[in-house]
């Protein structure tokens, strides 16, 4: 009993922690002040954490992890299929100090993503949807990750137009492909846009902040468009933690019934700790595989992001996070990072 009662803390201490950094504290804070509201919220939260399978290690303890996922989803669909993962981090909560750090993995990155299959990481989630892509993470970085909040694109521009937009510095070579990427979203989503004009930085409105954070044929490549989602969600965050109770209610409205967010978290959890929303710190944010210790090559005639040791990356990951600088990697990672070797010819 023990051992549930502990893993039930544990869940239940993960999911605010996560909403700071996924961009959906407004549901908490909105459970928390508006508890009359719980049948619009009825059938919100997925429990799929039977079905995500990983590492068993022990590793990071004190520390909550979360997978947070953004699928170019249109029509409200979040499951596995068509939908690759553009965006994939990793949201690990201080649970003494509520410091949040977002590590970003690169979606090219070449890893075992279920089955002995290698391929690029995104696929995870077009194949086994949010489940399986958690257990990628779980099995090649050594993490105990259980939960998961999805967020659609459709959602998440959303999210920033109900909170009056956010402060971003565009560049001249971004405007372009902004520009571009907002022109096929709308299409997809069947709304307008507003195209950006001038370089500077400027107040960006849901579609054009989207758009931002999906830009990677400027200088950086994909290694700057996830710096770009990080500064996205790092400047959303900030100002939902400032938003007032009637901005967060339209924000939990919206995202209730378009579609745009699946979560292994239920209602309760979400309302139970709402109370605690002030409490995070976005303290920092990386990338990974560090620049150090990868190879951008072909293979299985795919461009791909290679580990060029994973087990050294895993050991730089636990000492980032969670400051493990003697960390020993698992038998399955030191068996993928050689599977990995031996596929790229390292």
């Amino acid at each position: 009993m023990t051992d549930k009662n502990n893993r039930n803390k544990k869940k239940k201490s993960v999911f605010l922690r996560v909403l700071l950094a996924v961009l959906i504290i407004g549901f908490a804070y909105l459970g928390w002040r508006y508890c009359s509201i719980h049948d619009v919220f009825s059938n919100f939260g997925e429990k799929v954490k039977e079905s995500i399978s990983g590492s068993a290690t022990t590793s990071g303890e004190g520390y909550t992890n979360i997978a947070l996922f953004g699928v170019d989803s249109v029509g409200g669909s979040l499951e596995s299929g068509n939908n690759r993962s553009d965006i994939m981090m990793v949201a690990s909560i201080n649970n003494k100090t509520f410091d949040v750090k977002l590590v970003s993995l690169y979606r090219d990155t070449y890893l075992d993503i279920g089955d002995g299959t290698y391929t690029k990481a995104n696929a995870a989630y077009a194949y086994g949807g949010a489940e399986q892509a958690v257990s990628m993470l779980n099995s090649n970085f050594d993490l105990n990750i259980s939960d998961y909040v999805t967020v659609g694109f459709g959602g998440i521009a959303d999210i920033i137009d109900a909170l009056g937009g956010i402060e971003i510095t565009v560049e001249d070579e971004e405007i372009h492909y902004l520009n571009d990427y907002q022109s096929t979203m709308a299409a997809d989503l069947g709304r307008s846009y507003n195209p950006v004009t001038t370089a500077g930085t400027q107040t960006l409105d849901g579609m054009q902040a989207t758009a931002y954070c999906r830009i990677r044929y400027t200088s950086g490549d994909d290694f700057k468009r996830t710096e770009r989602q990080r500064t996205v969600l790092t400047q959303t965050f900030a100002k939902i933690k400032n938003a007032s109770p009637v901005t967060l209610a339209k924000i939990a409205a919206t995202m209730m019934t378009n579609g745009e967010v699946k979560t292994s978290l239920d209602l309760s959890e979400i309302t139970e700790m709402g109370v605690q929303a002030g409490a995070f710190n976005v303290s920092d944010t990386s990338g990974m595989p560090p620049e150090e210790l990868r190879t951008l090559m072909t293979v299985d005639d795919q461009s791909c992001i290679v580990p060029n040791d994973l087990a050294s990356t895993v050991i730089w990951l636990h000492s980032l996070l969670f400051g493990e600088t003697d960390y020993q990697v698992s038998d399955t990672v030191q068996t993928i990072s050689d599977q990995i070797k031996t596929n790229a010819g390292l």
